[in-house]
């Protein structure tokens, strides 16, 4: 399987651009201040070292809504971004609904990788002021970052650097 890529940049005053790719595929979604995204990303992609094995969440895109599906069977994740035209309007709505934008199945190893990496990536850049100052709403996600950490290397067998 080959590796997974994720990227978080804080782009403006309230926006990001978030971006995943897996060697074949390639996505790109300008995110909203109006949720916590990336704290949303950190606890969901935790969520999947609990008894749960689907996890969901969500980017405004103001007004579309960018929904994340993760389904975890066994030790790999099947990730699905599904984009639904008004986030108010599609809260509710199956995942069904939405339209497929991108999707991909890898180890949850890699996924919790990629995910760490960038917010560390973003904590390096902006520190914890820089980032509220930038995002505005939501402080930078430390408590969510060191839970995710902490589970990454204690449950999965990562050979990457950390």
């Amino acid at each position: 399987m080959r590796s997974l890529h994720f990227s978080w940049e804080l782009s403006g005053s309230g926006w990001a651009t978030c971006r995943i790719w897996d060697g074949s595929a390639q996505h790109r979604d300008v995110v909203s201040y109006c949720t916590d995204a990336l704290a949303d990303v950190l606890k969901s992609v935790k969520g999947l070292y609990g008894p749960h094995d689907i996890q969901r969440f969500s980017f405004d895109l103001e007004p579309a809504e960018a929904r994340w599906i993760l389904r975890r069977r066994g030790s790999v994740v099947h990730i699905t971004i599904r984009h639904f035209p008004d986030m108010s309007a599609s809260f509710d709505a199956p995942d069904e609904k939405g339209t497929l934008v991108w999707m991909s199945t890898r180890p949850r190893t890699f996924l919790t990788h990629a995910v760490l990496m960038a917010a560390d990536g973003v904590l390096r850049t902006h520190g914890e002021d820089g980032y509220l100052q930038k995002w505005q709403l939501h402080p930078f996600p430390t408590t969510e970052l060191k839970a995710l950490r902490h589970l990454h290397l204690a449950a999965d067998d990562c050979a990457l650097r950390h």
